[in-house]
């Protein structure tokens, strides 16, 4: 399974990508990496190039809510991308817990999952939509 992983676009940290990077490769992923500090059209465009299976969204700085809605929306906006599976992941604001209503607006925007820091629900989507994608 090909994962596009990527920072969000307010968020210069790197240890998290560096860390799902090879959390990912451990699960026989491979992964195109594009950084932290991602804009919606860098990511766009990332997506339309590297045509992966997954985007996997990472954020840190607790603005991955806000990030997070902006480009799920631009990549919706793109026919090509309306199907690519997007799973946000990491600090979604600043409150300290999580926002429920915030999750529910994210997935109502186009995200196929929000995790916060969860590997095991991470592995678990994963997994599913391996499935899917293997003929019966």
């Amino acid at each position: 399974m090909k994962i596009l992983l990527s920072g969000t676009a307010s968020d210069s940290h790197t240890w998290n990508l560096v860390y799902l990077r090879l959390f990912l490769e451990e699960q026989g992923c491979e992964v195109v990496g594009i950084g932290p500090c991602v804009d919606t059209e860098l990511l766009t465009t990332a997506c339309l190039r590297h045509v992966p299976d997954v985007l996997v969204l990472s954020s840190v700085n607790g603005h991955g809510y806000r990030d997070g809605l902006a480009a799920v929306r631009r990549l919706r906006a793109e026919p090509a991308l309306a199907g690519l599976p997007v799973v946000l992941g990491g600090k979604l604001g600043v409150a300290g817990h999580r926002q429920e209503a915030d999750v529910a607006r994210l997935i109502e925007a186009g995200c196929d999952a929000v995790l916060g820091e969860d590997l095991d629900a991470l592995c678990d989507f994963l997994a599913a939509r391996a499935r899917r994608e293997v003929p019966a």
